[in-house]
């Protein structure tokens, strides 16, 4: 993987988490397709579908997955399901190592954050099978904004910007999937993306 860097004077970054820092999407992936099964999906989950919304909350991710499937259920408790069998599958999960040799040495010299689509209980577990809790002394979260403003909107980095004590126009963001880029963009922020089956390889903007 190479990753090219936007020019500027950047004195914070903010991380993605899934599918940029640790390659969990796969274990996403496999825990939707489990949960949805068990609500009445008769076919493998769309994957390609699954990928497009990398980066949104857990919870609309349920809602939109019942309107595709034209299917019928309670959001949290699908929610439920499917973040437990993450915890049970989070065993297999790998550090992305060029987006993290960048994270270790940019800490050495600026803040750094993760703003991330995950909950704080998933998020968490996460980071410590990783290694990475300690590097991140910021994380972000949608249960730091008010319902329904986490990616695409922008305030998710917008915060991690804050608490880094960084004016936006010099935050970097790292992300790999487009509701990510799109929240990026609307904070102001240039940012890589990170290659992966959430979009297009090798962009920067």
């Amino acid at each position: 993987m190479q990753l090219v860097l936007p020019p500027g004077d950047f004195a914070g970054i903010i991380f993605d988490l899934d599918g940029t820092l640790i390659d969990s999407m796969p274990i996403h992936y496999r825990a939707w397709d489990a949960t949805m099964r068990r609500v009445g999906l008769d076919r493998a989950l769309d994957e390609d579908y699954f990928y497009e919304l990398g980066g949104v909350h857990t919870r609309r991710v349920a809602e939109l997955f019942a309107l595709r499937y034209r299917l019928s259920f309670d959001a949290d408790h699908v929610t439920e399901i499917k973040e437990a069998l993450y915890l049970e599958f989070l065993s297999g999960v790998r550090t992305i190592e060029p987006v993290v040799a960048i994270a270790r040495e940019a800490a050495t010299r600026h803040p750094i954050s993760i703003a991330t689509g995950g909950t704080p209980d998933i998020a968490y577990p996460a980071l410590d099978a990783t290694g990475l809790r300690s590097l991140f002394e910021i994380v972000v979260t949608p249960h730091d904004v008010a319902p329904g403003r986490g990616k695409p909107a922008p305030d998710m980095f917008l915060l991690a910007a804050h608490l880094m004590g960084v004016k936006p126009s010099r935050c970097l963001v790292f992300e790999d999937a487009e509701p990510g880029i799109e929240a990026a963009r609307a904070a102001g922020m240039a940012y890589v993306r990170v290659p992966s089956r959430a979009g297009p390889r090798g962009l920067v903007g």
